[in-house]
């Protein structure tokens, strides 16, 4: 059987310690998040950002709008929580209904970007990123010298091959479609799925004692599965990620231990 990384006792264990540090800290975090249109999937993740900021001691303020906002709406909102020195954090959650995206998050301050997605910020990576890097870590598993793949779009694999890289771990991004993407998975040691088709990754695409971490999400029957097919968890050798219960949590908590960085960061250079 696989062995399961726990992410909600691992995400646990970081807010307990950014609240600690908030506290030493002397200066209330600020996150500002801006939330466009009805998505429930979208709400939701904003409701569990919410209870983590009000955990750690955060100063949260949430942005709801209606779905037609213009995007020039959305960058002057921007831009005004830009100029506010009690926030230190801005999150525009996606997707967006139709607005440019693009536009929008290129407006947040590259400081206060703690999504890690403005192309000039260089000091907060994406918190899915770091997530998946702290689960990696929890396993205990000297990592340097494997090979991992990453089944998704470049987006996505870009920083996680750069994170990667830097412990010695050479990675692959594969497409899903591929007609060989069976072929290919089972050669890795680390296999890193983001792609939100329940059932893609199967027994036979894995191997044999690697790390698995699914990141893929989708609804099925008013549940939440991941890309991983169930069964590979008594079938085979490893880690293995839980969906819900594994990645998402863990992108929660990296989010706070971004914005207290982000507030650390503009504190002391101010």
């Amino acid at each position: 059987m696989m062995k399961m990384l726990d992410g909600r006792v691992l995400a646990e264990r970081i807010r307990e310690r950014v609240a600690e540090k908030t506290r030493e800290f002397g200066h209330q975090p600020g996150l500002a998040i801006i939330l466009v249109g009805d998505d429930p999937a979208s709400h939701l993740y904003v409701q569990l950002k919410e209870k983590a900021c009000e955990e750690v001691g955060f100063l949260f303020e949430k942005h709801v709008l209606p779905a037609n906002t213009p995007t020039d709406q959305l960058v002057l909102l921007v831009k005004q929580l830009n100029a506010r020195g009690d926030i230190h954090g801005i999150l525009v959650q996606l997707p967006l209904p139709s607005q440019d995206e693009d536009a929008v998050i290129r407006t947040i301050h590259p400081a206060k970007d703690v999504d890690g997605f403005h192309p000039q910020n260089s000091s907060l990576a994406p918190p899915t990123v770091l997530g998946i890097m702290k689960l990696i870590e929890s396993t205990g598993e000297s990592i340097t010298g494997k090979h991992a793949c990453v089944v998704g779009s470049e987006l996505f694999a870009n920083p996680l091959q750069t994170f990667l890289a830097e412990r010695g771990v050479e990675t692959t991004r594969l497409d899903p479609s591929s007609p060989t993407l069976a072929e290919q998975t089972k050669n890795y040691d680390i296999l890193i799925t983001v792609v939100g088709k329940p059932g893609l990754i199967t027994s036979p695409m894995i191997k044999p004692d690697a790390i698995v971490i699914d990141v893929g999400t989708t609804r099925v029957d008013d549940k939440t599965v991941g890309d991983v097919d169930p069964s590979v968890a008594e079938a085979n050798t490893g880690w293995l990620t839980p969906v819900p219960g594994g990645v998402g949590p863990m992108t929660v908590a990296m989010l706070i231990l971004n914005v207290l960085r982000a507030a650390h960061l503009q504190h002391d250079g101010a």
